[in-house]
């Protein structure tokens, strides 16, 4: 059985990376993805170069996301850049609230995603399909599971369709809080969110940082790998397919994966799966 699909990406800062990104999109496109998706990049960047991939996206005659991040911005601004995509052809957002970009104070008239969320709704009716964010593992920064849940569902009240979920290799994780979020009553999509394994060391830096939690069996197998990354890429496959056979099974609406701007991986997971048959 093939499930709706959706690729993400960020967007790329040289011109050798917009051409190997060209390359990548072009080899995830045979897997037909519903959308790709195009992030503000690490730290909060600009939108510019998130636009711009969009664009090119777009040109490719594939459905394209893009984030938007509210922190630090004016309804006037946030308005001006819905204009914007709109124009462009954009039919889905990913509202976010964000990381503040470099340099900026802390500002802006959004405090929460749902703050945003709300405003699209206002503003645009029913022109975008709105994603948001939620957390199997608990966002970092909330003060409780309970609190969490209960962003998440703000955000959903205040007009969201769909969620992605933060990455996680825990099965468990992800069905309990779809458990839970059924038992608010939310019943929009919640998407898994996949990260293919292909470096140790960037899994853990991310996973430190995000949150995502690394099971030990898993993060001892990768330790114990040290530097064979041709190992580390052959169990990550093994871990990452076994991950997404167990949500496409237990009835997930989709997948959605973070590609880190790569193809291979991604693709590997798929044909384990026989995605392209």
């Amino acid at each position: 059985m093939r499930l709706p699909l959706s690729f993400e990406f960020f967007p790329p800062k040289t011109p050798e990376g917009a051409a190997k990104l060209r390359n990548v999109r072009q080899q995830l496109y045979a897997m037909e993805p519903e959308f790709c998706s195009v992030t503000y990049g690490a730290g909060g960047s600009t939108h510019d170069g998130t636009f711009g991939t969009v664009r090119e996206i777009l040109g490719e005659g594939v459905s394209a996301a893009c984030h938007f991040s509210c922190i630090g911005a004016t309804k006037e601004t946030v308005r001006t850049q819905l204009a914007e995509l709109k124009a462009m052809g954009v039919k889905r957002l990913v509202a976010l609230r964000g990381d503040l970009p470099s340099g900026y104070g802390i500002g802006g008239e959004f405090l929460y995603a749902s703050d945003l969320v709300a405003f699209i709704r206002a503003e645009t009716g029913r022109d975008f399909h709105i994603e948001v964010a939620c957390y199997p593992e608990v966002h970092p920064q909330a003060k409780s599971p309970e609190a969490d849940l209960q962003a998440f569902a703000a955000k959903v009240r205040a007009g969201a369709d769909s969620a992605i979920t933060q990455y996680f290799f825990s099965p468990e994780a992800y069905w309990r809080f779809v458990d839970e979020a059924r038992a608010q009553g939310i019943d929009t999509p919640i998407v898994p969110g996949i990260m293919p394994i292909t470096s140790s060391t960037q899994l853990m830096r991310f996973s430190d940082a995000c949150g995502a939690e690394i099971p030990r069996w898993i993060r001892l197998r990768l330790q114990s790998f040290g530097d064979d990354t041709a190992s580390i890429k052959s169990f990550g496959l093994d871990v990452v397919a076994a991950l997404c056979e167990r949500l496409r099974d237990g009835g997930a609406p989709a997948l959605h994966f973070y590609t880190m701007n790569q193809s291979v991986a991604t693709l590997g997971v798929l044909e384990r799966l026989d995605w392209s048959a």
